[in-house]
């Protein structure tokens, strides 16, 4: 019977096979003429036809994740300065032109934040001020107690689309003073904990896949105040028998467990990391399609990602417009194909190797959009 070591080993090469495809592929996703990134290969024919701030920011993502940001020639660079600059509105937000997109809260607070990443990794700035400054935060945002009341009225009925409308808020509550900062954090720690199940660890209703995303996404809002996720061993536990004995029907579902396993602040021993590794690799290729993407789920890639949290046979009362980004193929597609170069790099850091950025070093990726432009 093969080793432990051994059997990481073969589950690491597994999954480089599975990934060697990814940055041809992003590399045909490029639009020279907005500076911007499509969605999925179906993006530039369906009505979108525009590039949207979440794929361009999630390919730049991807980009960073290989470290080839470092070698992006200045016109790409300028040219994706501009695409994102060019959508942010004098409100300060970074709006798509969908005009369903500015009625999804979460889309907003996202596109607000990918935004602002994104010029700042490529060294550029927003031509307007933030919405604090402009004066366009929620209204729930306007005191501790209104912000205490909002939270406890977001349905956690589907825990991963509702967890994602609570972490939302976290982008302004960063933009608020010093002083002000640790009222409205004393209103959701404090809702948060009242409302963990103390058996799982996890969060809100659902299935098991749903109630761990919408735990990840708790636990993004716990990191970015630098709070330790309560009930780690809980979670661990509902992870580890989640991602290792059912077969995951969507990217996220993958991603969202990996990255709870793997920022936990817990020692992972050898046979676990075995198991979840091999589990990983399989899951991973129900998802890779044939154009060298991955797609959302099993059944192909899904044309509006935003609401894709809540699957055909769930239902979710305060669920947004759809907004269009594909056409929903047997593609890739750029949310599931960012979120598995995240679970590449993760793999890594579960096996505690290091991970092969000289071999993605030696992909020529702006010399094959160069070449698509031409």
């Amino acid at each position: 019977m093969a080793s432990y070591e051994s059997r990481v080993v073969w589950a690491l090469i597994e999954i480089e096979e599975l990934m060697e495809s990814v940055i041809y592929w992003l590399a045909q996703r490029y639009d020279s003429s907005s500076g911007g990134f499509f969605y999925a290969p179906s993006s530039e024919h369906v009505n979108v036809k525009i590039p949207d701030i979440e794929s361009t920011a999630q390919a730049l993502n991807i980009l960073e994740r290989y470290d080839l940001l470092s070698g992006m020639p200045d016109d790409v660079r300028q040219q994706l300065i501009g695409f994102f600059q060019m959508k942010q509105q004098d409100t300060g937000y970074f709006l798509d032109d969908n005009p369903m997109m500015a009625e999804d809260d979460v889309m907003v607070a996202r596109a607000l934040s990918y935004g602002l990443g994104a010029l700042k990794k490529l060294g550029g700035k927003p031509l307007h001020r933030l919405p604090n400054t402009a004066g366009a935060l929620p209204s729930y945002m306007k005191t501790p107690e209104a912000y205490g009341v909002w939270l406890r009225s977001v349905s956690l009925s589907n825990s991963w689309r509702g967890c994602d409308r609570l972490c939302v808020s976290g982008v302004y509550i960063k933009q608020l003073t010093e002083e002000k900062r640790p009222m409205y954090l004393h209103e959701a720690f404090s809702y948060f904990a009242s409302i963990q199940d103390p058996v799982t660890g996890l969060w809100g209703q659902g299935n098991d896949y749903v109630k761990i995303s919408g735990t990840f996404k708790l636990f993004t809002f716990y990191q970015q105040f630098q709070r330790q996720l309560p009930n780690e061993g809980a979670i661990y536990q509902s992870v580890m028998k989640t991602l290792t004995e059912k077969p995951a029907k969507d990217m996220c579902y993958v991603r969202n467990s990996v990255n709870l396993l793997a920022a936990m602040e817990r020692e992972i021993e050898l046979p676990d990391v075995t198991i979840v590794l091999e589990a990983i690799g399989l899951q991973l290729k129900r998802l890779k399609q044939k154009d060298g993407g991955f797609s959302r789920e099993i059944s192909g890639s899904l044309p509006a990602p935003n609401v894709g949290q809540v699957k055909k046979e769930e239902k979710y009362s305060e669920l947004p417009q759809p907004v269009i980004l594909g056409a929903g193929l047997m593609e890739g597609d750029m949310n599931a194909t960012t979120q598995a170069v995240l679970i590449h790099r993760l793999c890594y850091q579960l096996a505690k190797r290091p991970f092969p950025f000289a071999k993605m070093a030696g992909v020529p990726f702006y010399s094959l959009i160069k070449s698509k432009e031409a």
